[in-house]
């Protein structure tokens, strides 16, 4: 006896047959995948160059899994259950193991792809939801998507029965796939509230890293946290406690605890960076200002209040990212003396870009990790060399003071998306070798608390252009 799940990702970017290469499947051919607990098909219903359609099909193995005893803990541990029939855990688990290099966000035959936001549609047939098409709503709108949920009745000859728990939902968004992935990966079994598998340390690491950018701004973090986690106490307080590295104010409780897995302090280390910054910004005189990497817009709602700055402008790669930023900024309701002065712009810190010249100072807070080293250089060249403000501010963290943070061992990341974090010695010598480079100066500060071993947990280097 076996069942089925499906999901089908559909796209209009032109040309749409671009999603072969986005998800390594050839559109010409099906190909299966075995699995642990059965197998996964690859085909693709349609496909030319104005709408291709992939689809992933799950071939569970529900006798086989009780058999052996795989996810007996979980709920496989009888012959008549509805998990093989309903997407849940185990498309995750595929998503990670058949889709694996879309959902890193790579595309070795068209890398600029990977990174660009197309036309997106995901439908998911059957899927459960304990908290009904509320929660379905609750967890996929803060990302930017338009949805349909269509209900099913418990039985068609028994309308009075009422609803069951299963849904089919077609998500609609225009972003990178990779996100609408790792989207997937994360939400489904939250929405199912259950997982086939031992949940261990290990999965905070997923959880993060497939989180990364965008859950710890989520409004249900917590929520989406304790049930991705099997609502295990001391696994959800670690991750919210890392979570809280990303840049918001204070930790989320557990829905069962008050206690926060992360040390106390008046004022955040992430809303001392963002004053810190708007403090060098006011004392340098600068009118005109950028925020590269401007993510959901902390330091862009800063700016907008302070009437010192006459033209603001926030950029980020992340579409995703800059629709939070446009709802935390209130964009469709901010008075005229300050909508005139704010502007939000799609683009990334490695291609130049001519619209970000002629600025008086730019900040990039907490943005530098999360790029690759072999694109560090290519980052130098767009802020220093090309856009040039006459003040630059960058913010990373500290790797050595890591330790001081709960949950965080010596040598560990903050975050799974940083690609690196430097030490102070290192962070100095990138900073004076950009600064001969591109003809600048430099001053480097730490912020946040100051450890005597370790240092603080922020370094901030402070970049003025030479006067020539």
């Amino acid at each position: 006896m076996n069942g089925f799940m499906l999901l089908t990702i559909t796209t209009t970017h032109q040309p749409a047959t671009d999603l072969g290469f986005l998800l390594h499947k050839h559109p010409d051919r099906l190909q299966s995948f075995p699995l642990s607990f059965g197998q996964a098909h690859v085909f693709y219903p349609s496909a030319d160059e104005d709408s291709c359609t992939a689809a992933l099909l799950l071939d569970i193995d529900a006798v086989g899994l009780v058999r052996t005893g795989r996810g007996q803990e979980a709920v496989t541990d009888q012959y008549v259950n509805d998990r093989p029939y309903t997407v849940s855990s185990f498309m995750s688990v595929a998503l990670a193991q058949v889709f694996g290099t879309a959902l890193a966000g790579r595309c070795t035959a068209r890398p600029e792809l990977a990174l660009m936001p197309i036309a997106l549609q995901a439908t998911l047939a059957v899927l459960p939801c304990d908290g009904g098409a509320s929660l379905i709503r609750r967890l996929f709108q803060p990302l930017g998507y338009t949805m349909s949920i269509e209900g099913t009745l418990l039985d068609d000859h028994f309308p009075e029965w009422g609803n069951s728990p299963y849904y089919t939902v077609t998500l609609t968004a225009t972003l990178p796939l990779h996100q609408l992935l790792s989207h997937l990966y994360v939400l489904l079994p939250v929405l199912d509230n259950e997982k086939h598998y031992y949940i261990g340390e290990d999965e905070i690491a997923k959880l993060l890293r497939h989180g990364a950018g965008w859950l710890h701004a989520h409004p249900d973090r917590d929520l989406i946290t304790w049930r991705y986690l099997k609502r295990s106490r001391p696994l959800a307080e670690a991750a919210m406690a890392r979570l809280v590295l990303e840049g918001e104010d204070d930790v989320p409780d557990s829905p069962d605890s008050k206690t926060q897995a992360h040390p106390a302090r008046t004022d955040s280390l992430s809303t001392e960076r963002l004053n810190r910054v708007v403090e060098e910004f006011r004392n340098y005189g600068a009118k005109r200002v950028l925020d590269l990497g401007c993510g959901e817009g902390r330091l862009l709602q800063l700016l907008v209040q302070d009437s010192t700055f006459h033209e603001i402008v926030g950029l980020d790669v992340s579409p995703a990212a800059l629709k939070r930023a446009e709802k935390r900024l209130h964009l469709d309701r901010l008075p005229s003396s300050h909508a005139g002065r704010l502007r939000l712009l799609h683009g990334s810190l490695t291609y130049r870009d001519r619209r970000l010249q002629g600025y008086d100072a730019a900040a990039i807070v907490e943005v530098l990790e999360h790029l690759d080293r072999s694109r560090l250089a290519s980052f130098e060249r767009v802020v220093f060399e090309f856009t040039r403000p006459p003040l630059v501010i960058v913010t990373t963290p500290n790797v050595e003071y890591n330790p001081r943070f709960v949950g965080l061992a010596d040598g560990q990341l903050r975050n799974p998306d940083h690609r690196f974090e430097w030490t102070r010695n290192e962070f100095s010598a990138w900073a004076h070798d950009v600064s001969l480079s591109f003809g600048y100066q430099v001053r480097i500060e730490g912020v946040g608390p100051t450890d005597p071993l370790v240092g603080s947990p922020t370094q901030m280097g402070v970049f003025m252009r030479n006067v020539s």
